[in-house]
């Protein structure tokens, strides 16, 4: 008997221990269940290997946002697959960088959807054509690493606070910080994750996002707390804003180099507007009045892709990020732009429709405003550095991976804008730029830097959505940065 009562208290004993471990567990597979995507209003008819999840991750106990996310698992061997992150950028439009200091002039703003753009226009599976049809992307990223989308911070998309006065404290630290409550949330939901190699790729203003998120994990990872540590490894950011002062002249060098603006036009812009300082005069705002026109007719995105004539008037938020002697312009905001603007019409009615936001779990508080792939309620940006070199280059003496790509036709974060930035930060070549290739053609150019393994390349004939222009070129880079081997330098 007295055996009988030890072997009952063991097991008593035994289940406190275990219960909540268990509880836990079975939580998150109700949640993942109850997340899993069964079918997509139409998608293509085929079959797909692989499974794909949408729905909410709430940050804190004790605030009120909710950050919308759409996971795609890779499409064979996923417990084997890298696990990335993408993020999309921002546009101008609203009163941004509010907070920083001598610059109240419109800059750059924040607030477009990684759904929108990245899933459904560039690297996901399923790609959004005209009447609500969804194609397969057969250059889909999810064939070689596990893809996850999200829209943040709050106010984009459908990720949402129930407290309004949160989209007013907006900033590149609240995203950071935000994002990385959003991703101990996602790795409780998914833990089978936790310990997946881990990667943060974005474009546009994600060359802010990405590094100050790599970074803040860097740091609380030195003291997390068991099941809290993220196994990044590295960085990758295309047509990124990473430095302001270079931005600029690299965005007026590139418009002369491409015959868009005039010789005497380049000088006088040189003349007259002082880009260190920010001060612009009467003078330099009439030539930055006449760069805007050069472009009115044109995708600045990308200068050689026919637009939507049906787009043309419609002076819609677009993924722009501009210094501010740019965005002080009425013009720049009508100027043609967006990687096929009719493309996006298409994606903004198909998230727009009922049956897609319940296929989603998507919009569950019924938003008092539909969706756009550009946030209208984010109106103030409260910080925003003028440069993240300092912070890459401290990613790069941790041992981080960093690859940063140019779309070559991109006008508005134009490959000199890149190439200005990266040469301020005065890194040792390894390899000096030469071509790449992909299917026996030359792809772009690619260069290597000793510290810490920084790769710069180019993708030939690709605007500003690189993955969208060139899609099968865009996965053979995407590949190879994953596996950290040298982009092919021969036709065979």
């Amino acid at each position: 008997m007295a055996v009988f009562w030890y072997t009952l208290l063991f097991s008593c004993v035994a289940l406190v221990h275990v219960l909540p471990e268990t509880v836990g567990a079975d939580k998150s597979q109700r949640e993942r269940e109850a997340d899993k995507v069964v079918y997509l209003p139409g998608q293509p008819l085929e079959q797909f290997g692989f499974q794909h999840f949408a729905g909410y991750i709430k940050l804190r106990p004790n605030d009120e946002k909710a950050l919308f996310y759409w996971f795609f698992e890779a499409q064979n061997d996923v417990s084997h697959r890298p696990l990335v992150l993408w993020l999309n950028g921002g546009h101008t439009g609203h009163k941004a960088n509010e907070g920083r200091k001598k610059r109240e002039e419109k800059g750059e703003g924040p607030g477009c959807s990684s759904v929108a753009y990245g899933a459904m226009q560039e690297l996901g599976p399923f790609l959004v054509r005209n009447k609500g049809q969804l194609i397969y992307n057969k250059y889909s990223w999810n064939k070689v690493a596990n893809i996850l989308f999200l829209e943040a911070p709050v106010g984009v998309g459908f990720s949402y606070s129930n407290k309004s006065g949160d989209t007013e404290k907006l900033g590149d630290s609240i995203t950071a910080e935000d994002s990385h409550a959003f991703l101990i949330g996602w790795f409780k939901r998914f833990p089978n994750f936790r310990l997946h190699d881990f990667y943060i790729a974005g474009e546009s203003y994600a060359g802010h996002y990405v590094p100050q998120l790599a970074n803040l994990i860097h740091e609380k990872n030195k003291g997390a707390k068991k099941g809290y540590s993220i196994n990044l490894k590295g960085i990758l950011m295309g047509n990124a804003v990473i430095n302001d002062p270079t931005d600029q002249p690299g965005l007026i060098d590139y418009a002369w180099t491409h015959a868009i603006i005039s010789d005497q036009l380049h000088r006088n812009i040189y003349k007259d507007c002082d880009f260190k300082s920010n001060i612009s005069t009467s003078q330099c705002t009439m030539h930055i009045r006449g760069f805007l026109e050069a472009y009115s007719g044109i995708d600045i995105y990308n200068i050689y892709a026919p637009v939507c004539l049906s787009s043309l008037n419609k002076a819609a938020q677009k993924l722009i990020v501009a210094p501010r002697f740019f965005t002080q312009h009425d013009l720049w905001h009508k100027l043609p732009s967006g990687y096929d603007p009719c493309t996006e019409d298409y994606v903004e009615a198909y998230l727009n429709r009922e049956d897609v936001q319940k296929a989603l779990h998507a919009n569950l508080t019924k938003l008092s405003y539909p969706y756009t792939p550009c946030s209208n309620i984010i109106r103030k940006w409260n910080d925003a550095p003028d440069t993240v070199l300092p912070i890459i280059r401290k990613l790069l003496n941790t041992g981080l991976r960093v690859w940063v790509f140019s779309g070559d036709t991109d006008g508005r974060v134009p490959v000199t804008s890149t190439r200005y930035s990266i040469n301020e930060m005065g890194l040792k070549v390894k390899e000096e730029w030469r071509a790449w290739y992909h299917k026996q053609q030359v792809a772009g150019w690619v260069g290597t830097y000793v510290e810490g393994g920084l790769t710069f390349l180019t993708v030939r004939g690709a605007g500003h959505q690189v993955p969208m222009f060139a899609p099968d070129q865009s996965l053979s880079l995407f590949s190879h940065f994953l596996s950290n081997t040298p982009l092919p330098s021969s036709h065979h």
